[in-house]
């Protein structure tokens, strides 16, 4: 996308999309002990670094957030949710920031992006403290597009010029915060590991994980974890062999390739599948989380994972078979703050903050 909004055959469900940071699942800043202010995340090879120190993510992702927002009589359940998440020691949350279509549009139609409302988003003034998004260390990251395709090019040439353009046009205006693509991880079809990869389609979409990653205004990577979608055949314990070897296979690209952190930003086992029983989205999770947190132990690039997706009651137009409120699941309640407090634990922060140290005790 140039200046003008060049149209690019880029094909991908989402824009701009934030991660909100939630200082160890503390919601406020003004929750942060007296005189400590709050930094922005930083990358030093293969590691998030806060304050000098590696930082690990468990979180979720509720991308209704900004919808709920906006109207006064629904604001309330963005509290609820950001509070929820707190309470579960979780740091992270992905939400959508922009609009798709219609009004200010950020992709005004298929393939077709306005180049200054990226430029709006990211010197937006927060009303309430007064400071340019450019500027919040509140936001973790940002992600540049959500699972970008380009199958009218399967060489992956056009999807790179554009990953390539649009990061260092992001980087241009705000250099404080991290970026990804937003990349759902599959390999491209010179890729030595395209065998990898959930079927010989994947290799057809023209995105490369790991050249797409090796961008230098890529501050780290992204996955996405949806064997339901990928396999439709494969019972519930091959759905699991395979996604135990597709974590694996993107850490080690990490750890021995790109250099990078790697992220798996959404993560959902979806209740329509015909075998689905409830307690088999607790072993997928737990699947997930156990190799991360092994990552995370031996100082690896495994960072964290980002669950989709948590809601609160009261909003079932966004919900899909994915989405569960997580107090109503105690399996997963549970295991989701066991994850917190051991990523916490690794990092010696549940003795520091308050919220975690009542909440891993």
């Amino acid at each position: 996308m140039g200046g003008n909004g060049v149209l690019y055959p880029i094909l991908g469900f989402a824009s701009c999309v934030a991660f909100i940071y939630m200082s160890f699942g503390d919601l406020k800043l003004s929750s942060l002990p007296k005189g400590l202010s709050l930094s922005f995340v930083e990358r030093n090879g293969s590691h998030f670094i806060l304050d000098g120190k590696p930082l690990y993510v468990n979180g979720w992702n509720s991308y209704w957030l900004m919808a709920h927002s906006m109207d006064e009589n629904s604001r309330g359940r963005v509290s609820v949710m950001l509070q929820a998440g707190a309470k579960m020691g979780l740091t992270v949350c992905r939400t959508w920031a922009f609009n798709d279509g219609g009004y200010e549009a950020l992709q005004i139609s298929p393939g077709q992006f306005d180049e200054r409302v990226f430029q709006t988003v990211l010197t937006r003034k927060n009303t309430i403290t007064g400071i340019e998004y450019r500027n919040d260390p509140t936001i973790f990251a940002w992600e540049l597009i959500n699972e970008p395709r380009c199958m009218s090019d399967p060489s992956g040439d056009t999807l790179q010029e554009w990953i390539e353009e649009m990061t260092g046009f992001i980087k241009s205006i705000d250099k404080n915060h991290l970026l990804t693509i937003g990349l759902e991880g599959l390999y491209g079809p010179k890729s030595p590991k395209s065998a990898v990869n959930p079927g010989e389609w994947a290799s057809t979409l023209g995105s490369d994980f790991v050249r797409n990653s090796n961008i230098t205004n890529v501050d780290f990577t992204s996955v996405h974890i949806y064997p339901d979608h990928w396999f439709h055949d494969l019972g519930f314990e091959e759905k699991q062999r395979y996604v135990s070897k597709w974590v694996r296979s993107h850490i080690e690209d990490c750890d021995e390739e790109l250099k990078k952190p790697v992220m798996f930003t959404e993560y959902g086992l979806s209740n329509q599948n015909k075998d689905f029983q409830a307690s088999q989205r607790e072993q997928f999770y737990r699947t997930i989380l156990d190799i991360i947190y092994k990552s995370a132990k031996k100082k690896g690039s495994g960072v964290g994972a980002l669950v989709w997706q948590f809601l609160v009651e009261g909003i079932e137009e966004y919900n899909d078979d994915f989405g569960l409120v997580p107090w109503e699941t105690p399996s997963i309640h549970k295991l989701t703050i066991q994850q917190s407090c051991r990523l916490a634990r690794i990092q010696g922060l549940n003795q520091q903050t308050g919220n975690l140290k009542q909440l891993c005790s």
